[in-house]
């Protein structure tokens, strides 16, 4: 058998007005995902166990088969695996975002998707001004770094930035034991960026500057079991996002980086589907990932989330099923990690749709893919993690 997962991160949506009232998902043109569910099974499931934030780390874990309130550290120890960072038990960890404030509020949780190289040369001055043998920066992928702190114990409440758009910073900094000393770096970092020579230039740009760092998703060192040893399967997985990548390290998934992969809507869906179909040869399960109806989500663009759900399942699904049919037995599971509704700018723990297709499914429901149909498909799994097993054993 050979298994394939493609998550659009994200897409699940609520009925937006300019689209007359339909979803994402109702109003794009997805016929290779509408064929899966109308032949083959569609369903609804909880990623999100109640009480628990609404992140992609615990609905991307759940997805995976592995129950978050087992498993769940925090967000930053995950995409520290990612970046290979090397870190004791005592340590914490920060995802360090690089954002934009305007009047006292937060205005772009990405600073304006800064690339790579940009980030990476503010995280060097982060270090050379505030770094120490108990604070260092890491540089990862565009906005999205991590900062490790030593010899302290916290007990703090911190935002996600792409949760408080619109919103005033000095009433979601962090909170809690020891949190003092996140809210003085980022104090600081407000001083040192207000007049760094990148945010100049991106200003003169017309881009969004990099206003100040933005410290959450705090946690510890991850541990989680292994996905061949759970489930008897050796996969690997197709992502440009950090937190994919460590969740898929920290399972023991292999990894393929695709050029012109960018964790956004311009990614390279070709190359993500060739990479995939290349990787049936050698692997049992492949995990494909696309973050940019996630980042069209939080930017509040039904027309680009739109366009990246219809790239995804003309470019991905498509070829990646019709790859699938020279093999004796396979499936395909199509389905996003949460809701991330372009009116609400954030994600929402509601249930989302799934749909399965391949060897052994039988048709439940001759409906096409959306959040209403998979509703009352009478198919729902509550708990998250029990999907991976009723995918692979059902």
């Amino acid at each position: 058998m050979k298994y394939v997962i493609i998550i659009p991160d994200g897409a699940a949506d609520e009925p937006i007005e300019q689209f007359g009232g339909k979803t994402v998902f109702e109003t794009a043109d997805i016929s290779n995902i509408d064929k899966l569910s109308r032949t083959r099974r569609l369903g609804i499931v909880q990623t999100v166990p109640e009480k628990m934030s609404p992140g992609s780390d615990v609905a991307m874990m759940s997805l995976l088969g592995y129950n978050p309130k087992m498993y769940y550290t925090g967000r930053a120890p995950i995409e520290a695996v990612a970046m290979d960072i090397k870190l004791e038990p005592t340590d914490w960890v920060f995802r360090c975002n690089l954002v934009t404030i305007a009047d006292e509020k937060m205005a772009d949780h990405s600073a304006g998707h800064i690339s790579s190289a940009e980030g990476a040369r503010i995280i060097e001055d982060l270090n050379k001004a505030f770094g120490s043998d108990t604070i260092k920066f890491y540089p990862g992928v565009s906005y999205r770094h991590i900062c490790v702190i030593k010899g302290m114990e916290f007990d703090v409440y911190t935002e996600p930035p792409h949760d408080i758009i619109g919103q005033p910073v000095d009433k979601n900094l962090p909170r809690g034991k020891n949190s003092e000393l996140l809210r003085d770096l980022m104090a600081k970092s407000r001083q040192l960026l207000e007049d760094h020579e990148i945010s100049r230039i991106r200003e003169d740009l017309r881009e969004n500057p990099v206003s100040s760092i933005w410290l959450w998703g705090q946690g510890k060192k991850a541990s989680m079991d292994s996905f061949e040893k759970k489930f008897g399967l050796k996969g690997v997985a197709i992502t440009a996002v950090d937190l994919v990548r460590g969740l898929a390290k920290l399972i023991g998934f292999d990894l393929i980086n695709v050029e012109g992969a960018t964790g956004f809507a311009d990614t390279n869906y070709n190359g993500k589907a060739q990479a995939a179909i290349e990787a049936l040869e050698k692997y049992d399960i492949v995990f494909i990932h696309v973050e940019g109806p996630d980042e069209a989500g939080h930017a509040g663009n039904p027309e680009l989330k739109k366009k990246a759900v219809q790239r995804i399942d003309k470019y991905i699904v498509g070829p990646v099923y019709n790859a699938l049919q020279k093999y004796d037995g396979w499936r395909m599971l199509v389905m996003p990690d949460h809701p991330t509704p372009c009116k609400v700018l954030s994600h929402t723990g509601s249930p989302v749709p799934f749909t399965i297709a391949g060897t052994g499914i039988s048709p439940l429901l001759d409906s096409p893919f959306s959040e209403a149909n998979a509703a009352q498909s009478g198919l729902k799994i509550e708990k998250g993690y029990e999907l991976m097993e009723y995918f692979i054993k059902s």
